[in-house]
Parts: C-alpha cells; sequence; structure tokens
C-alpha cells in the first residue's frame, strides 16, 4: 500500500459549488476511484488560501496504469470536466500533472 498526496488550488467563486458536487459525487465516479485501487480518499480544503489537498492509500501495484485506466472512464472524464474549471493548478507542478504530486514526510497509524 502507498499513501498518496497531491495538492491543487481552488477558484474562490467556485468553493461553494465544489463543496456541492462533493457531498454527492456520483454513484459511478466512486465506482472507477474503487476500481483503481484507490481507498480511504478524502480531499481538505483550506481557506482563505483555497488549496485543496487530496490524500488517499493506493493499494495496487501500477498507479500510471490504474490513472489511466480512471481516464478513460467516460463517468470520470464527465466528472473532470465538472470539476476542473472550478480548480487552479499550482504553476510549480511537474510537467503533465494537474493536481501536485506531494512527498509524504511523516506517518503515524
Amino acid at each position: 500500500m502507498q499513501r498518496m498526496g497531491l495538492c491543487i488550488g481552488v477558484k474562490a467563486e467556485a468553493i461553494a459549488d465544489y463543496r456541492r458536487v462533493h457531498a454527492a459525487v456520483w454513484p459511478d465516479v466512486l465506482e472507477v476511484i474503487g476500481g483503481a485501487n484507490i481507498r480511504n480518499y478524502s480531499i481538505f480544503l483550506r481557506e482563505p488560501e483555497n488549496l485543496l489537498f487530496a490524500c488517499w492509500e493506493y493499494h495496487g501495484n501500477d498507479f500510471a496504469r490504474d490513472a489511466a485506466l480512471m481516464g478513460e472512464s467516460p463517468a470520470m472524464r464527465k466528472w473532470w470536466a465538472l470539476c476542473d474549471p472550478m480548480q487552479t493548478p499550482l504553476p510549480t507542478r511537474a510537467d503533465g500533472e494537474w493536481w501536485a504530486a506531494m512527498e509524504q514526510v511523516f506517518h503515524l497509524d
């Protein structure tokens, strides 16, 4: 199992909508996420900086493959089309990233 954390900005004017859609994530999106071996997924919001922090446990053995399969899902593509315009990627993110990957520096079970 691998713990993963990512960060992205959220537009101030979109926070209410972002909260609303995440209060009722579509069941087919949840199924795709679970099928990609992702468990214990949370997204946190930090205001007034308007930052989102996502963290999850990855229980597979090839995250790149599972992420690519998620991206092929029509449900995920519709979800991302809804959510992506609400987000502001960090200018320092790596090439090809939307959410910026973070390094785990501490964990306690």
